[in-house]
C-alpha cells in the first residue's frame, strides 16, 4: 500500500491551526527583524505583537526566507518515513523560500519531493486543496495537476489603507501609479502574478468594501456559489467579521475562513488591509470531476 502524500508549506499560507492540526500540514517559517531582534513568523512573535512594533516603529522590519536547514530537517523526516512530499510556497519572485525549498530537495536525491510554487496571497487555499487531495489518497502527480488547475481560478483582490507600506517595501508593482495621488482614498488591489495591480480607487472604505463585493458577484456569480474562500485582513478583525457576513448573503459558501496576514506579508500591506480570495464550486467540480 502506497504511502500517503504529506503536505508541506511554510508560514505565509496563514493557515488556520485547526487545518494545519486535521492534515498534519507541516510548515517552515518565515524571518522577521526588528533591527537585531529575529523572530520566526508564527513561532515567537504573535500578529499583536507585530503591528504593535509595527506602529511604533520609524523603519519597516526586514523579512527573510527559511535556511535550506529548516527545509532539510522536515524533508528528511518524512521521507525517512516512506511519505511522498508536495511542497507549495510563494514565488521566487516574492521570496527565497522557494530557492530554499528546491535547494533543500536536491539533499534527496531518491525521495519524492515535488516543490511548486505560487504567485500571490491566497496560498492557503491551494495548500488545504492539495491536503485533502493527500486525504482522499492521490498520488504527487495526481495533486500536481489539480493545483495547477486550481491555481488561475482563484480570485484574489483587497483594498489597503495605504500603499505606503508596499512602497517602502518594493512591492507595489503596477500599482505605483497611485502613490503620492491618493490622499484619503482606498485602493482596490488585484494580486497577480507576484504583483499589486490597482482595480479601482475608493472614496471611504465602506466604499471600497461594497467595491469589492460586487466584484465577488460579479466573478461567482449573482447568488452563486464559493467552495472555498478567505476573508483576508491585517489588524482589521471587525471589518473582516462583516465582511464575512456579506459574503455570506450573497453567495453560498461551502467553506469560507477568516485570516489575518502575519508579519511577513503585513510587513508589505500595514495595517487595515481587507480582502477576499476564493474559487467557485464551479471550478472545484471541473477540477475534481464531481
Amino acid at each position: 500500500m502506497a504511502t500517503k502524500v504529506k503536505i508541506v508549506t511554510d508560514s505565509t499560507a496563514y493557515l488556520l491551526s485547526k487545518t494545519l492540526a486535521e492534515h498534519d500540514i507541516r510548515v517552515v517559517p518565515l524571518k522577521i527583524a526588528f533591527g537585531t531582534e529575529v523572530f520566526s513568523e508564527g513561532v515567537d512573535i504573535t500578529n499583536e505583537d507585530f503591528y504593535r512594533r509595527l506602529a511604533e516603529s520609524s523603519r519597516l522590519p526586514t523579512t527573510s526566507q527559511p535556511p535550506v536547514s529548516d527545509f532539510i530537517e522536515v524533508y528528511s523526516q518524512l521521507s525517512s518515513l516512506g511519505h511522498p512530499v508536495f511542497s507549495i510556497h510563494p514565488s521566487a519572485k516574492l521570496s527565497g523560500t522557494f530557492n530554499s525549498a528546491l535547494a533543500a530537495r536536491e539533499q534527496f536525491p531518491e525521495a519524492q519531493i515535488e516543490v511548486v510554487d505560487w504567485l500571490s496571497m491566497g496560498m492557503g487555499l491551494l495548500v488545504t486543496a492539495a491536503a485533502r487531495a493527500a486525504e482522499a489518497g492521490e498520488d504527487l502527480a495526481q495533486i500536481k495537476a489539480k493545483i495547477e488547475q486550481l491555481a488561475p481560478c482563484i480570485s484574489i483582490f483587497a483594498m489597503v489603507d495605504t500603499l505606503k507600506y508596499a512602497w517602502r517595501g518594493g512591492r507595489i508593482g503596477a500599482a505605483k501609479a497611485l502613490v503620492g495621488s491618493l490622499l484619503n482614498v482606498k485602493p482596490i488591489l488585484a494580486l497577480e502574478n507576484a504583483e499589486a495591480k490597482p482595480l479601482a480607487r475608493a472614496r471611504s472604505r465602506a466604499k471600497g468594501t461594497e467595491y469589492m463585493l460586487n466584484l465577488l458577484e460579479k466573478r461567482a456569480g449573482r447568488g452563486g456559489s464559493i467552495h472555498h474562500g478567505a476573508v483576508i485582513h491585517s489588524c482589521a478583525l471587525e471589518e473582516a467579521l462583516a465582511l464575512e457576513q456579506e459574503v455570506r448573503a450573497r453567495c453560498d459558501c461551502t467553506e469560507l475562513d477568516i485570516v489575518e496576514l502575519g508579519p511577513v506579508f503585513g510587513t508589505h500591506t500595514g495595517p487595515g488591509a481587507l480582502g477576499l480570495a476564493f474559487y467557485t464550486e464551479k471550478d472545484w467540480q471541473r477540477i475534481s470531476g464531481q
